[in-house]
């Protein structure tokens, strides 16, 4: 049947050819060309009629032309839930960082880690020269020595009733004046050590040993690699999709992993350069494979649709006029044909669409074969079985 189809078509061709195609060159101008393809459609359409009404006809009168069947196989059509992902792309990040500074000025004596280096929270990392606050220590020790040698004295003179209320007074408030400096004084000298205040992984080292440390001023960065996070900005579009406690699949196209996280938190502002909102998943890191500023692919769902008729993309052919269509089985034992049922599809994902009409759920629908199938044409499915009955 498909040599006749062909052979009909190569005559029409042929007849096309000695006409003249004056009519063509005429088609100067944008309308007279749209005139012109409307034209050619329709008698292509027309054609197309006329080819399947003669092979119908010869079917009748020579059943041999039909002896041929061609080759097919076929997937069943079920109703399923339908759910589509945008993929968004985002960037790990250490959920806890830490700056170790020196709580007094000072010049460093040592730094104990560098760059790459896991400490704990408690750790020795740096050492100040404190050697003029001992000094200062030592120059309070001896005011102090001189005022308490003069309070003696006066609080002798006192219980003697000698002297007056106020040199007494002056006298015990310099003792207590300097016995507070020395407190101070001996509290910075426990400074004089720096300690990592969380555990995690050295950063960045700010400052060698020989530089001047100055009050909150950074020794070391640290970052905690036990708790991270991955942070995107989705589109305002998604606002109404994304809730705090929705579970996000992750990908790490680095490493070739995927994990699932928790959105933790939910930006409240709107970025007026690229109406975006800020989403921040929390994530483990297994084996710790996972690094700070690592590309992630965070897959957000943006449509779902419960109980429809799903089918792959690439099954969908159509007509000249626009017209979409699907080849089924009539379900029938003996003597298959082909039949072709019009639909309208919806929203599509990663190869699959949802067929919004024509399908009920309940068809046979043809895969591999059926590009070029015509309506009613008889079909025979393929299948490893035939193959081997064929061997």
């Amino acid at each position: 049947m498909n040599r006749l189809k062909s052979l009909v078509v190569l005559a029409f061709l042929l007849n096309a050819c000695q006409q003249p195609a004056a009519s063509d060159n005429s088609a100067t101008s944008l309308e007279d060309k749209r005139a012109l393809l409307v034209e050619k459609r329709n008698t292509l359409q027309s054609l197309t009629s006329e080819i399947e009404n003669l092979e119908a006809e010869i079917a009748e009168l020579d059943p041999a032309a039909t002896a041929t069947k061609k080759l097919v196989t076929t997937i069943a059509v079920e109703k399923t839930d339908f759910q589509r992902y945008a993929e968004i792309q985002g960037t790990v990040e250490a959920d806890e960082t830490a700056a170790a500074s020196a709580e007094v000025p000072g010049r460093l004596l040592s730094v104990t880690v560098k760059e790459g280096d896991r400490v704990r929270k408690g750790q020795l990392i740096a050492t100040l020269d404190m050697d003029q606050v001992n000094k200062q220590l030592a120059e309070i020790d001896k005011s102090l020595e001189l005022a308490e040698d003069v309070f003696a004295r006066q609080d002798r003179l006192w219980k003697q009733n000698i002297g007056s209320e106020l040199q007494y007074l002056e006298a015990k408030n310099s003792v207590e004046r300097l016995r507070k400096s020395r407190e101070t004084v001996e509290y910075q000298l426990t400074k004089a050590k720096v300690y990592a205040p969380i555990s995690g992984v050295v950063d960045r080292v700010g400052m060698e040993a020989g530089e001047l440390a100055m009050t909150g001023a950074p020794i070391i960065e640290i970052l905690s690699l036990n708790r991270l996070k991955v942070v995107a900005d989705l589109p305002e579009n998604f606002l109404q999709n994304v809730r705090r406690g929705d579970q996000v699949s992750i990908t790490y196209p680095a490493l070739d992993m995927e994990q699932n996280g928790r959105v933790n938190l939910i930006g409240s502002t709107i970025n007026p350069a690229n109406r975006t909102f800020k989403v921040e998943v929390n994530t483990g890191n297994p084996g710790g494979q996972l690094k700070p500023n690592l590309l992630a692919i965070v897959k957000v769902q943006d449509y779902a649709e419960k109980d429809v008729v799903i089918i792959p993309i690439d099954l969908v052919q159509e007509e000249v006029g626009g017209k979409k269509y699907v080849m089924v089985t009539n379900n029938q034992d003996a003597d298959l044909l082909a039949k072709k049922v019009y639909i309208t599809t919806g929203e599509s994902y990663k190869g699959q669409v949802i067929v919004t009409t024509g399908l009920q759920g309940n068809e046979t629908l043809i895969d591999r074969g059926s590009r070029g199938l015509a309506d009613q044409e008889p079909i025979e499915i393929f299948n490893e079985q035939n193959a081997a009955n064929n061997g």
